[in-house]
Order: C-alpha cells, then structure tokens, then sequence
C-alpha cells in the first residue's frame, strides 16, 4: 500500500488525461486548469528563489508544497562499471545547490536517490565476470558511495535499490493499467499507452521521435515504452500477474519517488540527457497512476561534462571518461567543486587540465589573502594605513551580491566573482611595509573577510577550515618543526641585516650591512627556495617572516599545491 499524504496529493476529479484537467491543491490556493503541455505555478510557500525550470523552459519563482521543506528526488547510477567525472559533475552540481537551499536559506531539503542494481548492462557484466547481478551492482555502489564522499556529496536521506521494490513496481503497473493507461501483450510485456494522454506527452521535447523504443510488435503506438518485460534465458526474474520478468527502465523512479513522496514532488533532478525520453516518461507514468496534472513541480537538468575539443558528453559507453579515482590522484575534491561552480549547473562543462588549474588558482588565491590576513592580525605582516571603512563597505556589498546572486537560480560564477572581488580588495590593503610607522591598525575588519569567505566556501563544501588539521594528521609534528625552524631563520636575518652604524631598520638592501654577514642572508634565501618545492612556504615581511605548508592535491603530504597550514 501507498503512504497518501493528503497534504501532498493533487488529485484530477475527471479521468483521463488527454483533455484540459482540473487539478485541486488540498492543502493550498485555489483550483486551477493545466492544458496540455502547459507548466501552472503550484500553490504553496514561495521561497523568494527563482531556478530554471526544464518543465516552463524558462525561470520560475521556487514554491514548495511545505514550508521550509523540499522534497527532493533524483536519478542515481546504474552501477554495472565506475564511476566517472561525468557522473560526478552532475551530483557534485546538484550538491552544491541542496547546500545552498539548506545552508543560505534555510530550507530542509529531503533527498532520495534510486540506485539501479538491474538492467541490462549489469546482466552483461554479471555473464562476462561469470558472477551474478547482485554481485556486479553490490561492488560498483559501494565504490560509487565512497566516491561521492570522497567528493564530499551530501548523502541523500535515503538511497533505495530497485530489485527491493520489485513488488511495488509491481502495484504501480497494475494500477495504471486499472487506470486506462498501460496494457500488456501476450508475450508478457506491458507498455504504456501514448495515445491515451493525447497531447500532454513531449513537455521536454518539440517533436518525439516517432521511433520510439524497441520492443514487441504488438506495440499499439511505436512510441509506446515498457513498463515491464519478459525475462529471457538467464536472465533474473520476478513473479508478475504477466508472468515472470523484471521492471522496464523508467517505472521505477516513478514508483520509488511515490513511495518516498506520495504524489506531490517539489523538485526532480538529473542530467540533461536524462530529460527525453527517461523524465519525459516518468512524468506520463506518475501523472497516469495519481491522475493528477502536475505531479513534479520542477525539474533540474545539469549540463553535460565533455573532454575539451570533443563534441560528446564524458560517457561510460563511448570509452572518453576519467575514473573519479583517478581524477583525485592528480587533483583534490576541494579543486573539482571549485571547477563545477566557475560555470553554472545546468550549463556544459568543457573538462581540461588547464580548467582544472584555474580552479586551483582560484583556490590558491584565496588561501593567500586568508594567509596573510591572518598575518596581519598577528602583527607578522607590518601594512600602511588600512582603508578599514571601505573594507566593511566591500564585504557588506559581497554578502548582498552573493545572496542575490544565488536566488537568482544558484548563479555560483558571480558568486565566486564577488567573493574574488572581495578578496581582491583585502590584498590591496595588504600591501607590506618596512616599519608601520605608526599606522592604527585595523584587524577586526579582516578577521570579519576572513570568516566570512570560509563560510561562503563552506555553503559550497569546500573547508578551508581543516588544513591545518590534514597537514598534521600528514606529517604529524611537522608544523612545530617548520615553526621553529622559521624562527631560529628569523634571528640569523636580523643578525644579518644589522646596519654598520648600529641602525636596525629591517631593510633587506645590502647598502650599509656587514660585508662578512652577508653569507648568513644568503644562506636564509637559500633555505627559502630550497624549501618551497617541498611544500613549505617562507614569506619574508621586512625583518620578520610568515610560514605556511602546501598540501598536495591527494592530501599526502606537503608538495606543490594544494591544502594549506600557515603562521
């Protein structure tokens, strides 16, 4: 038996759903009529949010059936072969924007996630490993969860296979057969009748493809799909009132979303090539088993990854994908999630190691300004005259800007420009000096940047909070050690730049230094540059100097670049 909410259901009093239908909310506003292909606005709480909408073809005010609540539900992986970049974009993207919703505004998102661990590729795998299905998918969804953490993706609040709700899948076909919607043949398959939704099938398509799928000849409509079919020699089964066979493709999100979420769905998300005919497809099952106009509100489509030059999408099938394993032997997480959010979710993504690097530079700078602000607040990092109203007046202005840039369909490029912006602003006030001169100093104002950045980059899942943390779980005391080591430096350059005439004005120029102690400068750039590849970085302010060691990309250990501690 279904679970009804009754305040999640919109219901069609009049079957049949090839005519206009009058569709009622229970819950909220008054009736109104969808026609055809038409998008309504639902009835509900608006969250003051707009995001494109695949359904309207255009943006729309983000109204939730709940208060503060978005149900939400998304197409997993068929687990037959690893996981690639391709995969990942599209979930990292999406995770991005469940953190906004749920982070910068406050809205619980309730995710669920289907994990298809039957079909036909995956019963290829099984006969040419010579194991079962079970098998194949048990091993490639353990491996698909471990990357998605290893990416930092929000687990969904639930993931459901299909093979445990064979006997719902079951109860759905049945009932939209009861329906007028489906009907089966005697070769044991059951299709779905195109012809009875008239005119409402296509939303996400301007003309269907008369082609349709493969299947039996007793189709009534070549664009009829399968709901459920025979199964074939060694194949696996379920019993079935049509005999003995499995689930078609498309049934079972459309039976596992309403097991989840009755039939009422905020949001529904996937990739773009997801929309035709597997979402187009859904929606005619859904909409047929609880005779309603509107079953999913929205509908998110990520753009496509492509390798750069190649016109085809990052593809198991076409033999073009990196293994997220092996993207993160090169690169961090913390890297992909900047890549995905310097181009918006539902745009395509040209994939290059030059992309990938200018997200690392992003990140690089922003480790930076956090670097030396925190210096300064310190007192490490000697600066002129801070401009202190016009910092609070940038980091006012960015909180704005990013707010309503993200409103705006989670814009996160301009987001990440405003925060860019601000950081830019915050290095030009860092500008070192050799004595301050007496300058007022003005800490708070980049104690409030450096938190608020952190923050942002948090939202998004990037925590520049841990470094220092990865750095010693790394290399255990080596912090301490760099620590020392910079200081006992420190000592042999102020020794070093003492000035002949007793002077000490912590200038680096050689005029008026002891000609005998210039070997000890020397030798303090040489440790310098000698270190740097290593990963340790010593910045030399005047007479003082700061620290911080660069992680690798796999968090190994401090070489080139990448995560970050510093003092």
């Amino acid at each position: 038996m279904w679970k009804q909410v009754s305040s999640l259901l919109w219901r069609a009093p009049v079957p049949g759903l090839s005519a206009a239908v009058t569709v009622r909310s229970t819950s909220h506003g008054p009736s109104c009529t969808v026609s055809g292909r038409e998008w309504v606005r639902p009835s509900g709480f608006d969250t003051g949010l707009k995001t494109f909408n695949s359904l309207s073809k255009q943006k729309e005010p983000l109204i939730l059936t709940r208060e503060g609540v978005a149900t939400w539900y998304s197409c997993g992986p068929t687990v037959y072969d690893h996981a690639h970049l391709g995969h990942a974009s599209s979930y990292v993207r999406f995770d991005i924007l469940q953190r906004i919703l749920s982070r910068l505004f406050g809205i619980t998102v309730i995710h669920a996630m289907v994990i298809t661990d039957i079909d036909d590729k995956i019963i290829r795998r099984s006969w040419e490993e010579n194991v079962s299905p079970a098998a194949v998918s048990a091993v490639y969804e353990d491996e698909f969860k471990r990357d998605m953490l290893s990416l930092k993706v929000v687990p969904p609040a639930v993931y459901l296979r299909v093979t445990e709700n064979v006997h719902h899948i079951v109860a759905f076909i049945e009932k939209i057969i009861r329906n007028g919607h489906a009907y089966a043949t005697k070769e044991g398959d059951v299709y779905f009748d195109i012809q009875s939704i008239g005119g409402r099938y296509g939303r996400f398509v301007g003309a269907v493809d008369p082609q349709g799928e493969p299947g039996s000849s007793n189709k009534r409509d070549p664009r009829d799909f399968a709901l459920w079919k025979p199964s074939k020699p060694r194949e696996p089964y379920w019993e079935s009132p049509w005999g003995r066979g499995r689930p078609g493709w498309h049934i079972e999100c459309s039976t596992i979303a309403s097991s989840m979420f009755g039939g009422q769905l905020d949001i529904h998300s996937g990739g773009i090539d997801l929309a035709f005919p597997h979402h187009e497809n859904e929606i005619a099952q859904s909409e047929a088993y609880h005779q309603c106009g509107q079953w999913a509100n929205y509908f998110l489509h990520s753009g496509h990854l492509h390798l750069k030059g190649s016109p085809e999408k990052m593809s198991k099938s076409l033999k073009n994908y990196i293994s997220i394993k092996d993207f993160l032997r090169s690169y961090s997480a913390n890297e992909f999630r900047m890549f995905c959010l310097l181009s918006k979710y539902r745009s395509a993504i040209d994939y290059s190691d030059s992309s990938v690097l200018e997200a690392r530079s992003t990140l690089d700078t922003i480790s930076t300004f956090c670097h030396d602000a925190q210096a300064y607040m310190k007192g490490q990092l000697q600066c002129s005259h801070v401009q202190e109203d016009l910092l609070w007046s940038r980091l006012a202005e960015t909180k704005s800007t990013v707010m309503s840039t993200l409103a705006d369909d989670f814009d996160t490029p301009r987001a990440i420009s405003a925060l860019m912006n601000l950081v830019y602003h915050g290095n030009c006030q860092l500008q070192p000096v050799s004595t301050p001169a007496g300058a007022a100093r003005s800490p708070a104002v980049f104690g409030a940047m450096v938190t608020y950045v952190r923050d942002v980059l948090d939202v998004f899942g990037i925590d520049l909070h841990t470094k220092e943390a990865e750095v010693l779980s790394s290399r255990g005391s080596l912090q301490p050690v760099v620590e020392q080591l910079t200081q006992f430096r420190s000592k042999v350059r102020e020794f070093a730049l003492a000035r002949r005439d007793g002077s000490s004005t912590g200038s680096p120029s050689r005029a008026g230094l002891h000609p005998d102690r210039l070997p000890l400068l020397k030798a303090c750039d040489a440790l310098r540059d000698d270190l740097a590849p290593l990963g340790v970085l010593i910045k030399d302010r005047g007479a003082t100097s700061t620290w911080e060691i660069k992680m690798s990309a796999r968090g190994q250990g401090p070489e080139d670049k990448g995560e970050e501690t510093s003092s």
